[in-house]
């Protein structure tokens, strides 16, 4: 009978436990899976408590604090301009449209001239005829006046030598009474003829009724001339002064009265913004505050504006007050009527230690404090803070410039370790 002996190789009794092990990993890889996991989550753990999770900070940082009342409204001239006819007439052409930027003196409607024309016309006719009169004063009435003066004085000379010689010969008895009474008489006629004379050269000479009258007669027909001339310009309508026609209410042909508006003019100069401010921030609002504007349209591009008129009453229906701002420099693209937003500065801090408000607890209680980040671990500081704007809050006492502040939303609780990170 054969006997075989079995006997325990140690070179291949280690390859039989690594068999057995995989074979045990393989038939229990999920829980092994599992207790990794949870080494690894506890090795995370340990980590993060002791050198703390990571928050986002907020450092402290020192700049100019600003207070603004933000909102909206519209842009508007301080006055507009309505252009009309001042005569009736038929509109001959349009020669501006809506939109469009005039200066002063541009001529923006031609009306039918012709009948204005032919008016001008005959004043200058009358003109003519009025300066011929005074001429003729000048030049032929007055010199005849003066030679029938002379003639009249020389015929009175001779009649008052002829009324002294009847006379001497009536009283030496030599003449007749017939005689006498003849010379009286005309030397009687011949002061008449004078004294006729005497007036002629007088009102014919300036200053004298006739030469009065012509002068008169001239200056109304210089007046009915500048009358139809410039009822003549009234044919065409200008522009009174620089700016962007807003509105236009007329075609060729119309029949056009004194009194319509034509067109609407928006002067160029100073613009002015229509805000309505909710009335309880009427207390923080005074002439002279600056602000910073946007057209709607124009989001990305910001001009300067001034506070210039607070309407002394409110608005009872939406609780409002109009408050107006100037614009010294317009932009060209601001058109009117445009939307715009307002940031009005109402309060200034230069130069002050600054942190945003999402990390002051209790902001509006008596005691209001921060987590600072001091030596790895979130501390528990008081602050006094002073303007609040916006998102952000000025520190005046508690904090000092670079320290590390975390926000509120981060949960984390004071005295628990951190790692902070810039937000």
């Amino acid at each position: 009978m054969l006997q075989t002996n079995t006997q325990f190789n140690p070179v291949t009794a280690p390859g039989s436990a690594r068999r057995t092990f995989l074979d045990f990993l393989s038939a229990n890889r999920w829980l092994v899976g599992g207790l990794l996991i949870v080494v690894a989550v506890a090795a995370w753990g340990l980590a993060r408590w002791l050198i703390g999770p990571e928050v986002a900070v907020y450092p402290v940082i020192r700049g100019d604090l600003v207070r603004t009342v933000v909102a909206s409204g519209h842009v508007e001239t301080p006055f507009r301009v309505n252009i009309g006819s001042q005569i009736t007439g038929t509109v001959q052409d349009v020669l501006v449209g809506e939109g469009q930027s005039v200066r002063q003196g541009l001529p923006l409607i031609a009306l039918e001239p012709g009948e204005l024309k032919a008016t001008v016309v005959v004043a200058e006719g009358a003109v003519a005829q009025a300066e011929a009169r005074v001429r003729q004063m000048r030049e032929l009435t007055l010199p005849a006046a003066q030679e029938a003066l002379k003639q009249s004085q020389a015929t009175l000379t001779d009649a008052q030598a002829t009324y002294q010689r009847a006379e001497d010969l009536f009283k030496s008895g030599f003449g007749t009474k017939e005689t006498l009474d003849g010379a009286t008489k005309d030397l009687d006629v011949a002061h008449t003829q004078v004294r006729t004379a005497e007036l002629q050269v007088y009102t014919s000479q300036p200053g004298g009724s006739d030469y009065v009258m012509a002068e008169t007669e001239l200056n109304q027909a210089k007046a009915n001339l500048a009358t139809a001339r410039a009822r003549l310009g009234y044919a065409t309508i200008t522009s009174p002064r620089d700016g962007v026609l807003i509105t236009r209410n007329v075609e060729r042909g119309a029949v056009v009265q004194p009194g319509g508006a034509l067109l609407v003019l928006a002067p160029a100069g100073d613009i002015q913004l229509v805000l309505q401010i909710d009335e309880k921030n009427l207390g923080l609002l005074a002439l002279g505050q600056s602000a910073q504007a946007s057209a709607d349209a124009y989001p990305d591009r910001r001009f300067d504006a001034k506070v210039t008129y607070i309407n002394p009453s409110v608005d009872i229906a939406r609780a409002s007050v109009e408050v107006k701002l100037t614009v010294a420099n317009p932009p060209a693209y601001l058109r009117q009527d445009m939307t715009v937003s307002v940031d009005i500065a109402v309060d200034r801090r230069p130069s002050t230690l600054i942190v945003p408000a999402r990390v002051v607890h209790d902001p509006t209680s008596a005691s209001p404090w921060v987590l600072v980040v001091r030596d790895g671990r979130a501390r528990q500081q008081a602050v006094q803070i002073g303007l609040r704007a916006s998102d952000q809050v000025e520190i005046l006492s508690g904090l000092g410039r670079g320290d590390l502040v975390v926000p509120i939303a981060a949960g984390v609780r004071a005295g628990q370790r951190v790692r902070p990170v810039n937000s």
